[in-house]
């Protein structure tokens, strides 16, 4: 009996079921980060773009890569931020070699600007990182006219790769990465209103925009057949990062005190969340791999949706319009 009589004293008491629930909230948390890219690899002769990289997943996948000690350009529309960030990962890594330079996915003419000057100071890319994304925001448009989520995540990552396919096929075996979600399996592309011109979800166009990277990576898999330059997709899990700021649920008060502390243990760290981009961009392995989707730092599946090479290919007609981008014809 003496040896519970402790558990008499109501702040003792509650003391000690504070102390297990955090215990408890820390270990699943531990479990739930996922996959995680273990192997030492030197990437000093490498040249990285990084698209949304000053906060979040993009940020620590910056982080690492520096520290590997590749040549890295972040790519970003904020250039305090980015500034901000950049500065912090240098004192930490000691790598001078990274850098920032504007890239406004919600601009075309940002995109191209963004490319002329990266081809002005390099004659190479190893891997381009396509991770910039916004999601369920309210209907706005990017400076071109089209859907925010549309424009941002697929059309303008779109333009992007295919302006820098010459450099990345010079440089070969090279690199792309897509940073999807698993919001694609809810994903559909609305052949009749893809720009959500007639009526806008937030969840459905962030779910489509997610579909359409998939499906431009799977084609731009089979028009870089024989190249020697990969593009694969991925879903970084479930991380804790900006990208829920247009998502009022998680970001008021009620939320904040309430919701948060029961949603944090089921949620990835940045940090973690960077780990499936790390390995598809840098294990040796996969140097030959391409037209895959990973989760977890493993090969997953698709939605059907996404293995439709009829819708893909009209994707792909669209998107290339809508850009007026120069790429590659179909074999």
């Amino acid at each position: 009996m003496t040896l519970f009589a402790f558990l008499k004293s109501r702040p003792i008491f509650w003391l000690s079921v504070a102390g297990t629930t955090v215990g408890g909230g820390c270990f699943l948390k531990d479990l739930m980060q996922g996959g995680q890219f273990t192997k030492n690899t030197d990437e000093t002769c490498k040249v990285v773009i990084v698209t949304g990289s000053n906060t979040g997943i993009g940020k620590e996948t910056v982080r690492e890569l520096a520290r590997r000690g590749a040549t890295v350009y972040m790519a970003c529309r904020d250039m305090k931020k980015c500034e901000e960030a950049r500065e912090e990962i240098v004192l930490e890594t000691k790598n001078k070699y990274v850098y920032c330079r504007e890239c406004d996915l919600a601009s075309m003419d940002s995109i191209r600007n963004f490319v002329s000057t990266f081809n002005r100071e390099q004659k190479k890319l190893d891997i381009l990182i396509n991770n910039a994304g916004v999601m369920r925001c309210p209907r706005s448009l990017t400076k071109d006219g089209f859907e925010m989520q549309l424009g941002v995540n697929h059309l303008g990552h779109f333009l992007l790769t295919n302006l820098l396919l010459d450099v990345l096929k010079k440089t070969r075996p090279s690199r792309i990465v897509v940073v999807s979600s698993l919001a694609h399996t809810r994903g559909e592309i609305n052949t009749g209103d893809l720009n959500s011109e007639l009526a806008y979800d937030e969840g459905k166009a962030y779910s489509q925009s997610k579909l359409a990277n998939i499906l431009f990576t799977r084609e731009l898999a089979k028009r870089l057949e024989g190249s020697r330059v990969t593009v694969n997709a991925l879903h970084p899990g479930i991380v804790d990062t900006e990208l829920f700021r247009h998502m009022g649920f998680f970001t008021n008060f009620f939320a904040g005190v309430f919701v948060r502390p029961l949603f944090w243990p089921f949620v990835k760290t940045p940090k973690s969340g960077a780990q499936t981009s790390l390995y598809v961009a840098l294990d040796p392995e996969l140097e030959t791999v391409t037209g895959q989707y990973f989760s977890d730092c493993q090969i997953a599946d698709v939605a059907p949706a996404a293995r439709d090479a009829h819708i893909g290919k009209w994707l792909w007609a669209v998107s290339e319009k809508w850009t007026q981008s120069e790429i590659l014809q179909l074999k």
